[in-house]
């Protein structure tokens, strides 16, 4: 059978992740913050004609990289985030031979949801 990943997670192999995934989300949220902040601050000195050059664009750079580097730890689990401000991650399974997605969202203690992998959120089965 030929599967969409070359990971699938286990429930309890996802559960076993949550701390870090809960760990990542938090510093992508700070790190989103200040990448906001830069942003506006980065955009003013444009508009006025200023140089936008230093430690400005230097800060912008370094947010942005380490955005990436964080996205890069979930892209190199197959981890998928679906909506990174509720901190929506799916995590590929297969359940009963099918490939579906294991749910969780930041506020959930545990993992208790799968969907298709087509389906989404409003799809969302109790495991």
């Amino acid at each position: 059978m030929h599967y969409r990943f070359t990971k699938h997670y286990t429930r309890d192999e996802a559960q076993a992740l949550l701390p870090q995934v809960q760990q990542w989300l938090k510093q992508l949220d700070h790190l989103r913050a200040r990448l906001q902040v830069s942003d506006k601050r980065l955009s003013a000195l444009m508009e006025s004609g200023c140089d936008a050059g230093g430690e400005t664009v230097e800060t912008w750079i370094r947010l942005v990289v380490d955005v990436r580097s964080l996205l890069l730890e979930f892209q190199s689990r197959d981890l998928i985030i679906k909506d990174m401000e509720r901190g929506l991650v799916d995590f590929p399974a297969v359940i009963g031979g099918k490939e579906v997605f294991l749910c969780w969202e930041r506020d959930e203690e545990e993992i208790g949801f799968w969907h298709d992998l087509d389906c989404g959120y409003s799809g969302r089965e109790p495991l």
